[in-house]
């Protein structure tokens, strides 16, 4: 599910529970409404509100780790694609086509990862999709040393590859969703109990409409933007492609 309609769902859930109450406090009977119901129901609900921002925290914690680690991998990577370049143009001439494939893998990766840079829309799951740095693997074990030096190098570059590899498939792993859904159903369900009660004993005129409003519209904004942060291959909140495609400007130089 987008972040958008995410949004949408908790600004129409608590905005609605604030119309709800207003209609409830127009309606009920006076006693529901007495002072010391009147207490019983704000102890109550500094309950709710309490265990709300509880598990606020606890989505922001979860989106914030999920996004740092697939930032981390990202820029990792990054890094092993030059290591690896310079390893094999340390080798010699006879990985020349080895490079070229490397960067061209890269290069249709990137394209695919970020579409929205790119002519040809594709989706995040392309992590797991397509040529792989296996291909590349493959055509290193085909090389033959000629000296220690050269066996040194063919060793240190199946080994980044090795670690390329293990590092895609971590970030393919992570393309879904870390935020828990059963706790977001909660605690919209809590935000609009919370909004209900500040509506029972508003006074009903348009400028408390107009701050329940803005409140309800912040609220979607802020859980809008920790489910951007939990999908950060697009939208606002996303990983930049600026380090890989940096990588890609360095591969192939002599």
């Amino acid at each position: 599910m987008s972040a958008l309609v995410i949004g949408g769902i908790v600004f129409g859930c608590v905005f609605g529970g604030a119309m709800l109450g207003m209609i409830l406090g127009a309606n009920l009977p006076k006693h529901h409404l007495s002072s010391d119901s009147k207490d019983v129901i704000k102890v109550a609900i500094s309950l709710i509100a309490t265990l709300s921002a509880l598990v606020v925290g606890l989505l922001i914690a979860s989106a914030k780790s999920s996004f740092d680690e697939k930032d981390v991998e990202m820029r990792r990577t990054a890094a092993h694609a030059i290591l690896l370049d310079r390893t094999l143009a340390e080798y010699g001439l006879e990985t020349q086509q080895i490079r070229y494939r490397f960067h061209e893998i890269l290069a249709t990766r990137v394209a695919r990862i970020w579409p929205e840079e790119s002519p040809n829309k594709v989706a995040p799951q392309a992590i797991g999709e397509g040529q792989a740095i296996e291909a590349i693997q493959a055509q290193l074990l085909d090389l033959s040393p000629q000296n220690d030096a050269q066996r040194w190098l063919k060793s240190t570059a199946l080994q980044i590859t090795n670690e390329m590899a293990g590092a895609r498939w971590m970030v393919f792993e992570q393309t879904g969703s870390a935020i828990q859904w059963p706790f977001l159903m909660i605690l919209i369900f809590w935000l609009a109990v919370i909004f209900t009660s500040f509506s029972l004993f508003a006074p009903r005129n348009g400028s408390v409409i107009s701050v329940l409003f803005i409140c309800a519209l912040s609220v979607a904004g802020a859980l809008f933007l920790i489910v951007q942060m939990d999908q950060p291959y697009s939208g606002l909140i996303k990983i930049s492609s600026a380090p890989v495609r940096a990588a890609l400007s360095q591969l192939g130089q002599p």
